[in-house]
This record gives C-alpha cells, sequence and structure tokens, in this order.
C-alpha cells in the first residue's frame, strides 16, 4: 500500500507540476462553417432531420436550392431577414430541450466526421497554453453548445431565439450572430471575460468576418474564400487551407455561415411543424 501510495503521490506532483496556468487574458475565437467544420452545420442538422422523417425530399431539395442560390448570388439582406421571420415562426412553441437533443444525436452521427482535423488542432493548441476557446457562429446557440461540448472547448456564442420555460416565443434575442453582430458580441465578451484582445486570435473562412478578424490582434483565415485570400494576403494575416482541392478557393464561393444557419432553421422548423400536427 505504501509504495502504490507513493508511486500515486509522485503522479499527482508531476502533474501539478506539468500543468499549464491559466493565461486569462488571451482566447481564441472559431467561426464554424467551413473553418471548423467541413459545410455547413445546419445543413447536416436539417439532412438529420430529413432521415428522421420530419419533412419530405421536397422540403430538402427547397433548402439545396436557397444554399446554392446564394453561393451564386451572394447574400443580401432583405434575403436573410424574410428567412430569419419564416424560421422564428416555425419554431415557436417547441421545446429547447427537444432541438438540443436532436442536435446531440445528429452531431455524433455526421457532425464529428466533419471537422477539419487542422482545425481543430489549432483549438486545442490555444487550449494546451491555457486559453480559452468559443465558437462564434450564426448557427442557433444550441447546435453551437452541441458543437463545443463535443469537442471540449469553452463555450459558444450563436444566435438566440427567444424563450419562456424552455419554450421558444418565435422572435429573436438580438441580431442574427453574423458580420458586424458577431464582433460586436466579441467585443462584450472580451469586457466581460478581461480579455486582452490584442493577445486574442480569431479564425474564420469568410470575408463577412474581416471586421472580427480585425478586432484582434491573432488573425488567421482557414480555407478563405477569395475576398478574404486577397485581403490576408495584403494585411500579412497568417492563411491556412485544410481542403484537399483548390477548387473552392478559385471560385471564391461567398460564406454561408449566417445565411445557411436561417435557411437552415426554415427547414427544421418546418419539419417540426409537420411533425406536431
Amino acid at each position: 500500500m505504501g509504495s502504490e501510495d507513493g508511486v500515486t503521490g509522485a503522479g499527482d506532483q508531476l502533474a501539478a507540476e506539468l500543468a499549464v496556468p491559466p493565461d486569462p487574458t488571451a482566447a481564441a475565437f472559431f467561426d464554424v462553417d467551413n473553418t471548423l467544420m467541413r459545410g455547413a452545420s445546419i445543413f447536416y442538422f436539417a439532412r438529420g432531420l430529413y432521415r428522421r422523417e420530419f419533412f419530405t425530399v421536397r422540403d430538402l431539395l427547397g433548402f439545396a436550392w436557397q444554399q446554392a442560390r446564394f453561393t451564386l448570388l451572394g447574400e443580401k439582406l432583405e434575403h436573410v431577414d424574410r428567412i430569419r421571420e419564416r424560421a422564428l415562426s416555425f419554431v415557436a412553441g417547441h421545446t429547447v430541450s427537444e432541438l438540443t437533443a436532436i442536435g446531440e444525436e445528429i452531431y455524433d452521427e455526421v457532425m464529428a466526421e466533419k471537422i477539419w482535423p487542422g482545425t481543430h488542432a489549432l483549438a486545442q493548441l490555444h487550449l494546451d497554453a491555457g486559453q480559452r476557446v468559443w465558437l462564434v457562429t450564426a448557427t442557433p446557440i444550441e447546435m453551437a453548445d452541441v458543437i463545443a461540448r463535443r469537442l471540449g472547448v469553452s463555450g459558444a456564442l450563436g444566435t438566440v431565439a427567444e424563450q419562456v420555460d424552455g419554450v421558444y416565443t418565435g422572435r429573436l434575442v438580438g441580431e442574427l450572430l453574423h458580420g458586424e453582430a458577431k464582433t460586436a458580441a466579441v467585443a462584450a465578451l472580451a469586457a466581460a471575460e478581461g480579455l486582452d484582445l490584442s493577445r486574442c486570435a480569431a479564425y474564420s473562412d469568410s470575408a463577412n468576418d474581416i471586421p472580427l478578424l480585425e478586432l484582434v490582434g491573432k488573425p488567421c483565415a482557414i480555407n478563405p474564400d477569395a475576398r478574404l485570400r486577397a485581403h490576408a494576403k495584403k494585411n500579412g494575416w497568417r492563411i491556412r487551407d485544410y481542403r484537399t482541392g483548390r477548387k473552392a478557393a478559385k471560385m471564391g464561393f461567398p460564406a454561408l455561415a449566417g445565411v445557411g444557419a436561417a435557411a437552415g432553421g426554415v427547414v427544421a422548423g418546418a419539419a417540426l411543424r409537420r411533425r406536431s400536427r
């Protein structure tokens, strides 16, 4: 017993000596879609609902058309607002626990294998350095929280739908977490947590997140679209591309994080509304 206790004590002492102290003023912020995860997280969520027979092939094709349209034509705020209003009306009356439970299942079934190992490794480097890591995405916060838990990062910022006693009201809390709204959310979090933004890092694939990347001292373009790649090169930012081919970079697809989340919400909401009938 004495020998075993000695070994245990020595192991605990070694672990304590090797532990990295927390770095309270530095953190990293990661976009999700096409940055941390290949594709749009909300699309995988919608596809998972389809496989559970929550809605029809026609609904799924409609969502795919929305994605293609935004890819080819780019984002327009009036489209985002219209989709957001429809999505919110669809989820009204449904519970947070319902969506969260489905999200947990779909992450394990589909999303886990879509994580870019390179981006995940970057997040882990920050954690290993004692820094906190947050996901920052237009995806609904319930799905963003699932991804954050599965990856073992500190937390997530996402689009928030209002709820009362665990039931969605059909209204939004604040704005869709996209573009400038992301920047404002990160700035607010930094102020609340006492972060020094000049010591923080941010990672994104989209030119829409340039304001967020400019907010921190260590910006990095991950799998960038054409506009972000050009901006990153001009400003001497780090660029990492984990895609196997160059086709996506050459085509310069617009980022779909915010619009994809909103459009996917329409499909998910429609599925839930049908199921409740």
